[in-house]
């Protein structure tokens, strides 16, 4: 029998490929302008809040936490679409305040 004649281009190797690694990315250095921003940017953000927006949020947290700590769409069940984004005291104006909320809820499940 004849031998067969190899092609003289490369064959396709059926093992796999290695490749050289890339070589690690060298980290950018910071300029003048960019640093002075974040530096203002961390300086900025730990905001104090005065003692009487304190007091507002824990009221509101605890009436929240009164009220059984509900979702948004059980205040859109209860007060309507714009339920989520009221205050307590917008909420207790509309009819349900937050130590009834839960009974307004069930009845409004039940109906």
């Amino acid at each position: 029998m004849k031998k067969l004649k190899r092609p003289k281009t490369a064959t396709k190797s059926s093992k796999r490929i290695k490749f050289a690694a890339k070589p690690a990315r060298k980290p950018k250095v910071a300029t003048k302008a960019a640093s002075a921003v974040t530096q203002s940017a961390t300086t900025a953000t730990p905001a104090a809040r005065s003692k009487a927006a304190r007091a507002h949020i824990a009221e509101g947290t605890r009436l929240f936490a009164l009220a059984g700590r509900p979702t948004k769409a059980q205040f859109v069940k209860v007060y309507g679409p714009k339920g989520p984004s009221m205050t307590w005291a917008e909420r207790a104006e509309a009819g349900v305040d937050a130590k009834h909320f839960q009974a307004a809820l069930s009845a409004k499940d039940g109906a």
